[in-house]
């Protein structure tokens, strides 16, 4: 297999990455491209083995010997031209963005087309808020998530384990089940004890650490920011700002709730979810799979795992959202393209789905033209004219084969 296409990881485990595809149609086209996703899950791995082509160099921005050597960036980057810069945790030095743009259009009038610097960043665009001002119209940007489903060898028989465990390498490839839970461990105290308080988070690390797990108990919830605030001695707009930096790190995802006037009462807040199951597990404190099997959050987990695998094949223009009405009546994914298409979704942890009254009435009032119940596995086989049930896998597989 050609390293080339390839995310080496340790010395036999070769998986296959369908984004560094992704990442050299960018490279192509953009003069900057920033590669984004939280810590860990193997954004410098990729950038370093890109196929062998146009030569590139590499800073790595947490390495005070590399940031040495941008005493004057300017005058340092400038000795790249026709190479590749990739910029190890950007987030680390906004002040750098002024002087890449200056260099692109320099280079642009020079005449150079192909991409110029590869920035990795552990924050989304919105935390980087300078970049999206400085860079504008000269910066694309690509967000790699946790090693999804559909990139294992084995994904059927290797699906049980690749949802307890998640999709960051080191945690997916332990030797078992207890060691992952131990590098999410690892994961989650490196986030409360040092990255938070680096963004400003005055709250100790003890208290991040009861509200990850907090927001862990509420997976695929609707958050009360007033009472996880009381539980918590803070107040509800610390507690959001406390998500919304959660979400700007790639950590958690706010599902949007679908807002189009219905005639009914909805609920018009988001659920929230943890991106990665591993992270969901170690915090719910699971131990094993069996022990997932039997515990309450066995379901949300499921739900927030599908998920994230099918967010992940999400082609542009087509938003995401779940619909619930007060009465009690919810779809957890709703899917909807530019054309106004509508595509409901239920997550069961079932072979034997059942359609539901409460689920044709709200197909009817989302508009949605096709309805999927979407199983751990079995066979596809149809609910009515347009309802279908149908395993994760085969779903994820028709959604990459469109």
């Amino acid at each position: 297999m050609n390293i080339g296409n390839a995310f080496r990881i340790f010395n036999d485990t070769v998986i296959e990455r369908r984004h560094q595809t992704l990442l050299l149609e960018r490279l192509a086209g953009s003069p900057v491209v920033a590669l984004l996703g939280s810590r860990q899950v193997g954004k410098t791995t990729l950038a370093r083995s890109l196929p062998a082509g146009k030569p590139s160099h590499y800073l790595d921005l947490e390495r005070p010997s590399d940031v040495a050597r941008l005493a004057d960036p300017e005058l340092y980057l400038s000795r790249f031209s026709g190479q590749l810069v990739i910029l190890d945790e950007i987030q680390r030095f906004p002040e750098l963005f002024p002087v890449l743009r200056s260099l692109v259009d320099q280079r642009r009038r020079e005449g150079e087309r192909s991409s110029q610097f590869l920035l990795l960043g552990s924050a989304s665009p919105e935390l980087l808020q300078q970049s999206a001002e400085t860079l504008a119209g000269r910066i694309s940007y690509l967000e790699l998530p946790p090693l999804q489903l559909t990139e294992l060898s084995q994904p059927r028989e290797m699906l049980e384990r690749h949802w307890f465990r998640g999709g960051y390498p080191d945690a997916y490839l332990a030797p078992h089940d207890r060691g992952a839970m131990r590098w999410c461990e690892d994961f989650l105290t490196s986030y409360v004890e040092r990255y938070l308080p680096q963004l400003g988070v005055t709250a100790s690390p003890m208290q991040l650490r009861r509200f990850c797990s907090m927001l862990a108990h509420q997976q695929g919830g609707i958050v009360n920011l007033s009472q996880t605030g009381n539980a918590l001695g803070i107040d509800a707009k610390t507690v959001r700002h406390y998500i919304d930096l959660l979400e700007g790190l790639y950590l958690i995802r706010s599902l949007p709730a679908w807002s189009r006037n219905a005639g009914k009462r909805l609920v018009k807040s988001p659920k929230i979810f943890w991106r990665d199951t591993g992270l969901l597990h170690c915090l719910s404190g699971m131990e094993s799979i069996e022990h997932l099997l039997g515990h309450p959050v066995c379901g949300h987990s499921w739900e927030g795992y599908c998920i994230a695998q099918i967010l992940a094949f999400l082609p542009s223009g087509v938003s995401a959202s779940h619909y619930r009405t007060h009465a009690g009546a919810e779809v957890d994914l709703v899917l909807e393209d530019a054309g106004g298409r509508v595509h409901a979704i239920e997550i069961k942890r079932t072979l034997a789905p059942k359609l539901t009254p409460a689920f044709r009435e709200s197909m009817t009032t989302l508009g949605a033209d096709r309805g999927t119940y979407l199983m751990p596995g079995g066979e596809r086989f149809p609910l009515s004219e347009n309802v279908t049930a149908i395993n994760l896998l085969d779903f994820l597989s028709e959604m990459n084969a469109r």
